[in-house]
């Protein structure tokens, strides 16, 4: 197998490795985070406390445990990655803004949201990758 064989099929694994884990850190802050530390009725009433309607609450739960799914899977995930972003944009500046950087923070700093966004936008640049169930139509 010459190198760039293998330097593709190495990145193929990459891009999967990336859509795995992303979706399951998307899965993680809804279904762990969202429904069993807090519940929705307190994520809710969490963002009512910040100024947001409650009922985004469910919807934001929703989108990041349908969302997460599909980037397991591979189910369109380059527009997933994106469509998730504004999600985490907002979670930056109503929640987290104010709290630094630092994880540690009461209510949590604003780098973890930061770093999926970063992470989402990798994922969109490159792909579903090669092993996805669904690829996402080209753009």
């Amino acid at each position: 197998m010459n190198q760039a064989m293998n330097q593709e099929r190495m990145t193929d694994y990459a891009v999967t490795l990336l859509r795995v884990s992303l979706g399951v850190m998307y899965l993680a802050h809804s279904i762990v985070l969202k429904l069993f530390t807090f519940g929705l009725a307190g994520t809710a009433g969490y963002f009512a406390s910040i100024g947001l309607p409650g009922w985004l609450a469910y919807l934001t739960f929703a989108a990041e445990a349908v969302g997460g799914v599909m980037l397991v899977l591979g189910i369109y995930a380059r527009w997933v990655a994106l469509a998730l972003i504004p999600a985490l944009l907002g979670a930056i500046i109503w929640a987290h803004w104010g709290n630094g950087w630092v994880f540690n923070a009461p209510n949590g700093g604003w780098e973890y949201p930061f770093y999926l966004i970063v992470l989402s936008l990798a994922q969109f640049l490159l792909g579903d990758g090669r092993h996805a169930l669904r690829p996402s139509p080209a753009f």
